[in-house]
C-alpha cells in the first residue's frame, strides 16, 4: 500500500502543492506514479485544500486539512483496507524521490523490519514505511504539522534506516524558489 499525502493549501508556494505541475507532472500523479513503480498497490491520496481527479488512486478528503499533515495522516490511515498489512508514506512536495526508495522500504519490511525510514546523508527523511501494528500508534501522535515524525523520535528503537542518497533528493517544495531550482537541478 502507498499513501501521498497532499492535502495542504502550499500557502508559501500560493497554490495547493498537489496540483503544482513539475517536469509537466502534476506533483499528485507523479508521486503516484513513484509509489505504484516502487511496488505499493493500492495508493490512497489524501486531498483537502484542492479537490482533483487522480488517476490510479483511491483518493480520500480531508475536511480537516487546515490543521495540518496529522490529520491527513490520520485520514490516510483510516481510509487503509482492513488487510493492509504495511503502508509507504510519501509526501507530495518532494518530486526528487524516486521509486527505488520506495522499492528499498519495502525490501527492508520483507526482510524484517516494522519500521523503514529512507536516509539521505545520515537524516531521516521521506518516505516512510509503517506496519499495521504501528498504525494507531502513529495516528495518535499525528497532530498539528505533525505526521510520522514524533512517533519515529518517539519508537527510534524500531527504526530501520534504509540508505536512499543515490535513489534520490528529499529536497521539498515550499516556495517559488524552491520549485525554480529544483527544476533547474
Amino acid at each position: 500500500m502507498g499513501l501521498l499525502l497532499a492535502a495542504g493549501e502550499g500557502r508559501r508556494l500560493g497554490t495547493p502543492k498537489a496540483q503544482v505541475e513539475f517536469e509537466g507532472e502534476r506533483l499528485v500523479d507523479r508521486g503516484v506514479r513513484t509509489l505504484h513503480d516502487g511496488g505499493c498497490h493500492p495508493v490512497v491520496v489524501v486531498l483537502g485544500a484542492a479537490i482533483l481527479q487522480v488517476c490510479g488512486a483511491v483518493v480520500v478528503a480531508n475536511p480537516e486539512w487546515r490543521s495540518g499533515m496529522g490529520s491527513s495522516l490520520r485520514a490516510g490511515l483510516s481510509a487503509l483496507p482492513p488487510g493492509a498489512e504495511r503502508v509507504v508514506i510519501a509526501l507530495v512536495d518532494q518530486p526528487r524521490i524516486e521509486a527505488e526508495a520506495v522499492r528499498r522500504l519495502v525490501a527492508a519490511a520483507h526482510a524484517g523490519a516494522s519500521v523503514a525510514v529512507a536516509t539521505y546523508g545520515g537524516a531521516l527523511r521521506n518516505p516512510v514505511l509503517i506496519t499495521r501494528e504501528h498504525f494507531a500508534e502513529v495516528a495518535e501522535v499525528a497532530v498539528g504539522d505533525v505526521g510520522a515524525r514524533a512517533f519515529l523520535r518517539a519508537r527510534r528503537d524500531l527504526v530501520t534506516e534504509v540508505p536512499c542518497d543515490d535513489v534520490g533528493d528529499p529536497t521539498d517544495i515550499d516556495t517559488p524558489e524552491d520549485l525554480a531550482i529544483l527544476e533547474n537541478r
